[in-house]
């Protein structure tokens, strides 16, 4: 069983106070979970997921462990203001951390918790932002991103203003050759980063917002690449994200034209984004549906259901709900095995037995 979780690293709403003035301002971030939730891990936030983690152990007597997938920088708002808006600046988000309050020695947090089994962190990106995209619109004055940017964020959705005409959560959505090209650097420096802050390098990765060309795959491949995490639909860009495609991506183990195995989520622990949903119920359906055609189950379950920093409520209704289910799993399927998705991708391509 794999729990893959998105988003780590990333900036995304910087405080309390910042979404209180956004929603003075008429700015609706209440709207949107991730707006209304999701912020920056703190170190308490890793140890209260570790600890609910470590709560159970498997058939191995491994404890539960969960891929965090991590991007890898953020942007540094006072020198892209600087620059007029025409050059882009960024630093690792292990640096983003001393501009937050309570964040200090949260990388500290995340060597204990990789050193004891419980996060392996994999590749998400350099950063979860469009950055050609954003800086374009930011040029040309729109008026709610660049009070987003004021306010030393970008996450905005139409969800949130219907003003908003562009998303620059998607990372790599285009599929033109000239943004390809800017695409391979991304992950190049990106995987760089990932090696020095983590000491090893990321043998899978996810796209932001699951949308990615099959054109930067051959790149991932020689960054040592292995497997690519997502869902049974790829969203694929055909342009600079104007017009896309939904391709099947085929079952779990099979590998794209450029060689990398797929690995398939097909469970889902999302309970920041609906309210009176029995996720735990539902993921316990999904599981057993899993393991009955000899699949693995794979957990989709972002960061955002762990953050209290904005909303203390958020992490104290799912870290309980989140032990429910690691309590349940191993009560229905005593012989069940806890694995990152990098070991499930040595799993099958049995690389190890």
């Amino acid at each position: 069983m794999v729990i893959e979780s998105d988003d780590w690293g990333s900036i995304r709403m910087p405080s309390r106070a910042v979404y209180e003035e956004f929603l003075r301002k008429g700015i609706r971030v209440d709207r949107d979970p991730y707006c209304k939730y999701d912020c920056l891990e703190s170190r308490k936030e890793l140890s209260d997921l570790c600890e609910v983690l470590s709560s159970v152990k498997d058939s191995a007597g491994h404890p539960a462990v969960m891929t965090t997938n991590t991007v890898m920088a953020n942007p540094v708002f006072d020198k892209i203001k600087a620059s007029g808006f025409k050059e882009y600046h960024y630093e690792p988000f292990t640096e983003t951390y001393h501009r937050y309050p309570n964040h200090t020695k949260t990388h500290e947090m995340w060597q204990e918790g990789m050193a004891a089994g419980l996060l392996r962190p994999q590749l998400h990106g350099r950063e979860h932002l469009n950055v050609r995209k954003w800086l374009r619109v930011l040029q040309q004055g729109e008026s709610v991103t660049k009070t987003a940017f004021d306010l030393g964020t970008f996450g905005l959705t139409q969800q949130v203003d219907e003003s908003i005409k562009e998303y620059y959560m998607g990372a790599f959505n285009s599929g033109l050759d000239k943004d390809i090209a800017y695409y391979d650097m991304l992950l190049e420096e990106g995987m760089a980063l990932f090696e020095r802050i983590f000491g090893y390098r990321s043998e899978s990765f996810i796209a932001t917002t699951y949308e990615w060309s099959p054109k930067i795959e051959t790149s991932l491949s020689k960054l040592s690449v292995k497997y690519i995490q997502g869902t049974v639909c790829q969203k694929i860009p055909l342009d600079d994200d104007t017009t896309v495609k939904y391709v099947w991506r085929g079952f779990q183990g099979t590998r794209t034209k450029a060689g990398l195995v797929r690995l398939m989520r097909n469970c889902y622990f999302e309970p920041s984004t609906k309210a009176n949903f029995d996720f735990v119920d539902d993921c316990l359906h999904r599981i057993a549906l899993a393991f009955r055609w000899g699949k693995a189950a794979n957990i989709c379950s972002h960061r955002v259901n762990y953050i209290g920093s904005i909303d203390k409520g958020n992490s104290d209704r799912n870290l309980p709900e989140l032990g429910r289910l690691l309590k349940e799993i191993v009560k229905r399927w005593p012989d069940v095995e806890f694995v990152s998705s990098d070991r499930l991708g040595r799993i099958i391509t049995k690389d190890e037995q």
